[in-house]
């Protein structure tokens, strides 16, 4: 006799959290379930968390490894604030992530890593399990490695291959769960072991058996669906914001006809744009993993100079390193995009956590008078159009720029409508090729009239000799100077260029057009920010959202739109620092919410302080 059909409860969002040890495979679980549930056309927004340490001691606190995922059949701005679903691959796992979890949220434990060991490791005195204090929670226990191995008794793999293979049996089980296709986690299975046939035959089964588990045991006798989000039309695919920075940089490479050289050495959480990189030379990209953060940038500067798009990525730490290159780039008034993937210091800091406070040292984080462009991405996906626009300046206007992103947002995913190539912003590029004066001189510093840009002049080229290095140009010449009228005048001018950068202006988010508070914020604090807006909307609080993208120059009509509220509030992941630009900038009496947690911000928190803002002033 069949077994009963289990019954289908639609709903209209879910935020699964995928944790365990730092060796469970978690990022790859949850990557997949991400995948299959982009392919059913929900929209998405991921939040991966895994320790800074290579591998940390197995089973403990430090080594816990996560990956959220939220989707839903509306449109989402952020990963969640707080799972629906726990999958607990181990006591450690339980423990770390417990305290986020609502009451009512399910719990998924492997029940074989519960062992008195285990849970000595991070405290336990006795097994949650048993002990009564889950008692507000959904729990259900599987044994996850024990039925891996009874499943894959005849594969023929080794034992350690066997446990491996859980996390595909807690994918196959949750894919179940939630109506997810699995064609194409088959086809990834065959790619990624592709010379171990043995192990994409265990892994199948894996997978099969835990689909198969949810299908027959009692234990779940609920399944759920969740429909496809309206969305513009369009080819999508899932992307994560290190690979849309590094194909954005591809794509400016591309539209401007000039080769791309990626100068970089290897830092947390950027290393990833490098190995992006590294597999479109058919696109004329060159990869150069240098030897140091100095090398890397000055090999990039010394690209720009030969007349490719220069680039360089790194973190914090390597900013700081790269400074007096940066300010070489500013002085010869070349191209060069630095990428600041930001993460949470000081120094080495928390190396894979998320924070804003590198603001303050791309405006201002150099000797002398340094000024350069500066501009930051909102989310995953518009890190392809924010690295279009940092080449963009930094080709039009002879500039550096720095483009800062975050450990959020680059590790983050979501879906990417894939643009029209022939929408893309033409970039080209003349090159000086002949002297500029009517006495057939050259003169590397006679500036462009509309862009205040000097001509780029490929070295070799016949008749366009001249001098570069750090000392003060003179102008025009380009010859040395230590004049004082002429060093005032080169500063100025520098600084001119700069805030004379054409950028859009601000938009404002007030549906109401009546509301007294304005929320501004920058970069990835966009998603939270919103979430928290769209809340307090839907309740009848009247409120504004602004968001900056270019921080330097800014949009020429900010001063304008904060002179119209009567209450500025900046949520940063930093202790203030764009608050304290604003403040002095615009003479507003810009109100900081900070957060320097290493997580992003929830729009729960924000939401509350919000509310607080707009009810009492």
């Amino acid at each position: 006799m069949a077994a009963p059909a289990k019954r289908v409860e639609q709903l209209d969002r879910v935020v699964i959290r995928f944790a365990g040890d730092s060796g469970d495979g978690m990022q790859l679980t949850g990557d997949r379930f991400t995948s299959e549930t982009a392919q059913l056309g929900n929209d998405i927004s991921t939040l991966p968390n895994f320790p800074a340490e290579i591998r940390a001691p197995a089973g403990t606190l430090p080594g816990v490894s996560s990956f959220q995922v939220h989707f839903a059949d509306y449109d989402i701005l952020t990963p969640g604030d707080a799972p629906n679903v726990l999958v607990a691959m181990n006591p450690a796992a339980l423990k770390a992530n417990l305290a986020d979890l609502p009451a009512g949220a399910d719990i998924i434990v492997n029940t074989d890593e519960f062992t008195r060991r285990n849970l000595a490791k991070v405290g336990y005195a006795e097994s949650p399990l048993e002990d009564g204090s889950l008692a507000e929670f959904a729990v259900h226990p599987v044994a996850l490695t024990s039925l891996t191995l009874g499943a894959l008794a005849e594969s023929g793999v080794s034992k350690k291959d066997g446990e491996r293979a859980k996390n595909m049996f807690a994918l196959g089980l949750l894919s179940w769960m939630y109506s997810r296709p699995f064609e194409s986690t088959l086809r990834f299975l065959e790619r990624k072991f592709a010379k171990r046939p043995d192990l994409v035959a265990a892994n199948k089964i894996a997978f099969q058996a835990g689909w198969n588990y949810g299908e027959t045991t009692e234990a779940f006798s609920v399944r759920y669906e969740i429909k496809p989000a309206k969305m513009q039309p369009g080819t999508y695919r899932n992307i994560t914001g290190n690979q849309a920075l590094a194909l954005g940089l591809v794509a400016a490479a591309v539209r401007s006809r000039l080769p791309l050289f990626l100068g970089a050495y290897p830092i947390t959480p950027a290393s990833d744009i490098l190995h992006e990189l590294s597999k479109h030379k058919r696109f004329g990209v060159t990869t150069m993993q240098a030897e140091d953060e100095i090398a890397a940038i000055g090999a990039a500067l010394g690209a720009a100079y030969g007349g490719a798009l220069g680039v360089t990525t790194t973190s914090g730490p390597g900013v700081a390193l790269k400074g007096e290159t940066i300010s070489l780039a500013i002085a010869l008034e070349l191209p060069l995009v630095i990428v600041d993937v930001q993460r949470a210091g000081p120094s080495t800091g928390m190396p894979t956590k998320t924070e804003q406070a590198d603001l303050n040292m791309a405006l201002f984080g150099r000797h002398g008078e340094a000024p350069l462009a500066v501009i930051a991405p909102k989310s995953p996906s518009d890190c392809f159009h924010a690295a279009l626009e940092a080449a963009r300046i930094a080709l039009t206007y002879r500039t550096p720029v720095i483009l800062l992103s975050d450990n959020y947002v680059a590790n983050g995913s979501e879906p990417w409508l894939l643009p029209s190539v022939d929408e893309l912003p033409d970039l080209r590029v003349e090159f000086a090729t002949a002297p500029n004066t009517e006495d057939g001189r050259f003169l590397p510093y006679l500036r462009d009239p509309e862009t205040m840009a000097r001509p780029w002049a490929v070295p070799g080229t016949p008749g366009l000799e001249h001098r570069i290095g750090g000392l003060e140009k003179a102008d025009k010449t380009g010859d040395i100077s230590y004049d004082p009228a002429n060093h005032e005048f080169m500063v100025r001018t520098r600084q001119a260029r700069i805030e004379a950068i054409p950028v859009p202006d601000v938009d404002v988010e007030d549906p109401d057009e009546n509301a007294q508070v304005l929320v501004l914020g920058w970069g990835s604090t966009y998603g939270p920010i919103g979430a928290a807006c769209r809340a307090l909307r839907q309740r009848g609080l009247t409120i504004a959202q602004a968001h900056l993208r270019h921080l330097s120059p800014l949009p020429a009509n900010l001063g304008e739109v904060l002179a119209g509220y009567e209450k500025v509030v900046v949520p940063e992941m930093n202790l203030g620092q764009l608050a304290a630009v604003i403040r002095a900038r615009y003479l507003v009496d810009a109100v900081p919410f900070n957060q320097v947690s290493g997580l992003p911000f929830t729009a729960a928190t924000l939401e509350s302080m919000l509310e607080d803002v707009v009810k009492n002033g």
